[in-house]
């Protein structure tokens, strides 16, 4: 016992041993490189032909990289001492965890995705626990740490932090002058390298998130009003599906019988293409007018402002801000019917016949925002009665999951889905004297390991197929004409403008569905 508390002991001593804060800056720089960024270097030699030229991006690539986290290092311990420390712990957990993500979930730590990291939901972030992703937080992010704050700093003269800086930014101007014949390489291959170096992309990324957060959460642009037609008794109801990718939806042909219940339902199936592979985006795309970077007025605001009856209930989240009088929240209707089970998206359809033919208004706006196919743990998402297709996956590590099994489970949240469709179709199906009207429209798709990819998120333009090919589904209790085929998110404002006879400046009839006066419909 002795023995072992003299090994500790000397053990300590050494990691206590004052050390020059350029030796640690420079240890740190290492362990970046090494530690944390095997995957930026993967994708750069994926990139990159052989030769000369090739080795010469990568030994740019690596003294571009080992001089600048120098830099930023030597700055933070030399000028902001204890705080730098800090700073630079909260680098280190934050490595640690974008690099499990990047390696268990092939994701891209880009704008968009750093803004669905910040509006996760505490429910939707415990599903990524796993003992991988401790194992990366204990030995790339804790330990470091623990080494970091126990080290005692020589923090030297100024002139050699100066010096030491001066042959950093030397060392990176060189590098980049050297590789100034690789432009159009790194201009093409920036969206995707940029995202997976740490801690650069999920840092830089952050920002960006957050200046287009403060954009869009300014004061909304009022549209031009709009009048309501007639006092003809009109419901509109959308479901917006959370990661239904149209693929798996027997509907579309898919060879498992995923939709049966909205097949016998007389519903028209659209071709559609989201337009982002990300929540935000989606949800704002499907109540937007046009695609636009401006924070127009939204539908259900506009509707709301124009004398609807608008009801917006929502077991999710990335909704532009409602200023409407009814949101409910599963929490709320929860309350409001007791006997109903709040674990799934069932909840959203308690009462809703019965709510809307209590309106107070001719013209009825209902949204149902679920959740019902968001992974990893898509097995949690529907109750056991949909469990039709066995085994299903149950880690969360998807990257790790049997591919049959991950199918499996989102079959059958695919199933679920059909289930809350017919079941909101057979509630409106119940309303007497009203012009009813069903469009069930999915924000995103969904990646299920082609390519080693899984969930959503990659920008659009690098983005598989499965992440943007959606369904559009559409009901009518009076059997209106369906006259497109394929469309976009963008279509559901101005065919509800048209279902709910509202006249508005804003209507464009070429992106209404019903509207049979057109012969082209365009595609955004």
């Amino acid at each position: 016992m002795t023995e072992k508390s003299n090994i500790l002991g000397r053990m300590w001593q050494y990691v206590r041993r004052p050390r020059h804060v350029a030796y640690i800056a420079a240890l740190l720089s290492i362990f970046t490189l090494v530690g944390y960024n095997i995957p930026f270097f993967d994708g750069v030699l994926e990139r990159i032909e052989g030769g000369a030229n090739g080795v010469l991006i990568v030994v740019g690539l690596v003294a571009i990289m080992l001089a600048a986290h120098f830099l930023l290092y030597y700055l933070l311990l030399y000028a902001a001492r204890v705080v730098g420390k800090v700073i630079i712990a909260i680098t280190l957990v934050g490595n640690a965890l974008a690099l499990y993500f990047i390696n268990g979930y092939e994701v891209l730590l880009t704008s968009e995705m750093m803004g669905n990291v910040f509006n996760t939901r505490t429910g939707e972030a415990t599903a990524y626990v796993s003992f991988s992703g401790f194992a990366y937080l204990l030995l790339l992010g804790i330990i470091p740490c623990v080494y970091l704050f126990a080290q005692r700093l020589d923090y030297g003269k100024l002139k050699h932090w100066a010096i030491s800086s001066v042959v950093s930014i030397v060392v990176i101007i060189l590098a980049g002058v050297a590789n100034l014949s690789n432009t159009l390489w790194i201009d093409r291959n920036v969206p995707h390298l940029g995202s997976i170096i740490l801690p650069w992309s999920y840092s830089v990324n952050s920002i960006r998130y957050y200046n287009s957060w403060k954009r869009l959460n300014q004061k909304e642009i009022l549209l031009p009003d709009a009048t309501i037609r007639n006092s003809d008794k009109q419901v509109c109801v959308l479901i917006i599906g959370e990661s239904s990718r149209r693929a798996n939806f027997s509907i579309y042909g898919y060879s498992r019988s995923t939709t049966p219940l909205i097949e016998q339902d007389s519903v028209v199936a659209l071709m559609a293409e989201s337009a982002a592979t990300y929540t935000t985006a989606g949800v704002k795309a499907i109540i937007d007018h046009k695609p636009t970077g401006d924070l127009y007025e939204i539908l259900p605001n506009y509707l709301f402002r124009t004398g609807v009856d608008v009801i917006w209930r929502t077991n999710n989240w990335g909704e532009s801000p409602l200023h409407i009088d009814r949101i409910e929240s599963v929490e709320e209707l929860k309350k409001l019917y007791p006997e109903e089970d709040a674990s799934y998206d069932g909840i959203l359809l308690s009462g809703l016949k019965e709510t809307i033919a209590e309106s107070q208004k001719d013209k009825v706006f209902v949204v149902l925002h679920t959740s019902t196919s968001h992974g990893p743990l898509y097995y949690k998402k529907y109750p056991k009665q949909f469990e039709i297709y066995t085994p299903v996956c149950t880690t969360v590590e998807m990257s790790k999951a049997d591919s049959e099994e991950l199918i499996n489970a989102y079959d059958n949240s695919i199933l679920y889905t059909d289930y809350i469709i017919h079941s909101a179709i057979e509630e409106l199906r119940g309303l007497e004297g009203w012009q009813s009207t069903l469009i069930f429209v999915s924000d995103h798709g969904e990646s299920l390991g082609e390519g080693n990819l899984y969930m959503h998120g990659m920008p659009k333009n690098l983005a598989p197929r499965e992440q943007y090919e959606i369904p559009f589904i559409v009901w009518t209790s009076d059997r209106a004409a369906v006259v497109a085929r394929d469309v976009d998110q963008y279509h559901i404002f101005h065919s509800i403008l048209h279902r709910l006879s509202i006249d508005s400046p804003v209507y464009n009839p070429e992106y209404d569905i019903f509207n049979t006066t057109n012969d082209i419909f365009t595609n955004l």
